[in-house]
């Protein structure tokens, strides 16, 4: 798709009224409109874009509809419905006539917010900071320390069940041994990770008879391993040492 720039409308239309005529040209939006530089999100795009095929949706529209977006705490589906009856919403964006339909799909929201990737989303940030430093409502000072709310941020922990915390039991002193040159029976390496998959499905799907059994298998396995383990250890103060914590 080929960059697209809205060509500005000047000419009168006799059936329709500028937006600019029927709105409150002290409203925020109109105000912010004027304030955020558009000619930097054009040069910061053109390159994502190919010279030749069909003309790509105006990089105006794309960008009004993701700040005001995030402005509002909207989705793509509730931005795009208010765009189409709320015409600051189309005048931030850059239409002149008022619109009856939105020009593109809601789906073009997520197909741009792809081809244009995550480094340059930030530009977003990035420019919308900038207009609110030009308006005087944010302070060079204010950006020197940002408070981040991780209340509701998702971290990459999983839930500790009995299943999980004893297959990792068996994998660190089966990894344990084999550092201090320990020759176990067996490590049950592939037949724990089966019956700890099994536990976990037969968890979710509610079949809790045969989940327990795969538990039991589980403990049977790491108990077997500390067995043998303390039979090959015992004697030895050095290695009791090393395994006296795990």
């Amino acid at each position: 798709m080929t960059p697209h720039k809205r060509p500005p409308q000047t000419e009168g239309d006799l059936f329709r009224s500028r937006l600019d005529q029927i709105i409150n040209l002290r409203h925020d939006l109109v105000r912010l409109a004027g304030l955020v530089a558009w000619g930097f999100f054009d040069e910061r795009f053109a390159p994502l874009y190919a010279e030749t095929g069909r003309p790509g949706v105006p990089t105006r529209l794309m960008v009004g509809l993701h700040l005001l977006k995030h402005m509002y705490g909207l989705s793509d589906e509730a931005v795009c419905d208010r765009w189409v009856c709320d015409p600051y919403f189309q005048y931030f964006c850059g239409e002149t006539f008022f619109q009856h339909a939105l020009p593109v799909d809601r789906s073009s929201m997520t197909r741009w917010r792809q081809r244009i990737g995550a480094d340059d989303l930030s530009a977003l940030v990035q420019e919308s900071l900038a207009a609110a430093h030009r308006a005087g409502a944010l302070q060079a000072e204010d950006m020197e320390r940002v408070t981040v709310d991780t209340t509701v941020q998702p971290k990459a922990v999983t839930f500790p069940t009995d299943a999980k915390l004893m297959q990792r039991a068996r994998e660190k002193l089966v990894a344990l041994a084999q550092e201090w040159g320990i020759g176990l029976r067996q490590s049950y390496a592939r037949v724990g990770k089966r019956a700890a998959m099994k536990q976990g499905r037969y968890a979710h799907a509610k079949q809790f008879n045969r989940a327990r059994r795969e538990l039991r298998r589980l403990k049977t396995y790491l108990g077997r391993v500390i067995r043998d383990i303390r039979r090959k250890i015992a004697g030895n103060e050095a290695l009791t040492d090393a395994f006296k914590r795990p």
